[in-house]
């Protein structure tokens, strides 16, 4: 596996994990109105959307020449994250990102879905070693 391919994923799965865990925190925190400024939810809501935007590709460079499980695992993450940047670009288009509209988020089974796919696929790139 290419070391840049590898780096590559393993950034987008950072970025996505550190949002999903600013989201539970600010889902908890009761926020009527959006908390403004850099590092707000709109931020990670926003790099969590861009790390999203070509995780399959990323993830299909490591695939193992020929390995058709490998493929069709991309293809259905292609799938998957295309659903969770639809349902982010939802949230991302409103006025106010309160509190509970996160915490609807956080349910979201295509936002869940995307985040099982990334525990399987980190494991199975090796991406989950303790560094």
């Amino acid at each position: 596996m290419a070391d840049a391919s590898t780096q590559d994923l393993k950034d987008r799965i950072e970025a996505i994990e550190v949002a999903y865990e600013f989201m539970l925190s600010y889902a908890a925190q009761g926020h009527a109105s959006e908390m403004q400024g850099p590092g707000g939810i709109r931020d990670q809501l926003s790099r969590a959307d861009e790390a999203l935007d070509g995780l399959a590709a990323s993830a299909a460079g490591l695939a193992p020449k020929g390995d058709a499980a490998w493929s069709a695992f991309v293809e259905l993450l292609g799938a998957d994250t295309e659903k969770a940047r639809a349902v982010l670009g939802f949230v991302l288009a409103q006025d106010q990102i309160g509190s509970q509209l996160v915490d609807n988020l956080n349910a979201s089974l295509h936002l869940r879905t995307v985040l099982t796919d990334l525990f399987l696929i980190d494991e199975a790139s090796g991406g989950s070693d303790d560094d």
